[in-house]
């Protein structure tokens, strides 16, 4: 794999110089280009039609891109690791992006019972929200949290926390009732341990970083890519 930094005014033409790429399998896409991508390219599985936005791409020989998000799948994966069972949870999620909309779509897909999402942007928040509700009806969709105290889990699908930066995803008086009982993740991969993650450690929480996550990913990025066996690969 090779890095490829592209300006957001320069998308467009990147995707353009992917079709004729012939010896290019595909791309990971990060922040902040996976709803751009997910607008620009041509297919698109059902959870990243769904989502908007995609963070893997496929290019075919005959240089149709298709994408898929499997952000949702790699974080569920990881926590399945730490002993988090979504099934009939009760969880939040800090950010309507990319990230949390994936990871809000599998633990609704997943069987989570109760999910509140917050977002600076309302609008965002709002759409995720009414994307979900459509799709999954049982699921009891939140948008305020007064207590950690009773949840499952709680997630930061936000950049907040990068590079160390001071800001905390969630007021003091919030992360000050967490329970120890709650896994607690982050999906920024550096630092892996953020001040977020260091606070709920010292909860008593357990923790899952982002590069937990991410490195959860690599087989589901190999197949969707197809470099890897496609029997590891999940429904669309």
């Amino acid at each position: 794999m090779i890095a490829m930094d592209v300006q957001s005014q320069s998308v467009p033409a990147c995707i353009e110089t992917m079709r004729g790429w012939e010896n290019l399998l595909g791309c990971v896409v990060t922040i902040p280009h996976k709803q751009a991508f997910g607008a620009l390219i041509d297919k698109l599985s059902k959870r990243a039609r769904i989502l908007g936005s995609v963070n893997v791409v496929r290019r075919e020989a005959d240089g149709q891109l298709v994408g898929d998000m499997v952000d949702g799948l790699g974080f569920l994966a990881a926590a399945a690791d730490k002993g988090f069972n979504p099934q009939g949870a009760r969880a939040l999620v800090v950010g309507a992006g990319g990230a949390g909309g994936a990871i809000a779509h599998a633990l609704c897909e997943a069987g989570t019972a109760e999910l509140t999402i917050l977002d600076v942007d309302r609008g965002r928040r709002d759409s995720l929200a009414s994307l979900l509700r459509e799709n999954f009806p049982s699921v009891i969709l939140l948008h305020d949290q007064q207590s950690l105290a009773s949840l499952d889990l709680v997630v930061n699908a936000t950049p907040i926390g990068m590079q160390q930066t001071p800001a905390m995803p969630l007021p003091k008086h919030l992360l000050q009732s967490l329970n120890t009982k709650t896994l607690v993740a982050d999906v920024v991969t550096f630092p892996a341990l953020t001040r977020f993650l260091a606070f709920a450690k010292t909860k008593g929480c357990q923790v899952q970083s982002g590069p937990e996550m991410a490195r959860a990913q690599l087989e589901l990025l190999g197949v969707a890519m197809g470099v890897m066996p496609a029997k590891a690969a999940s429904p669309s």
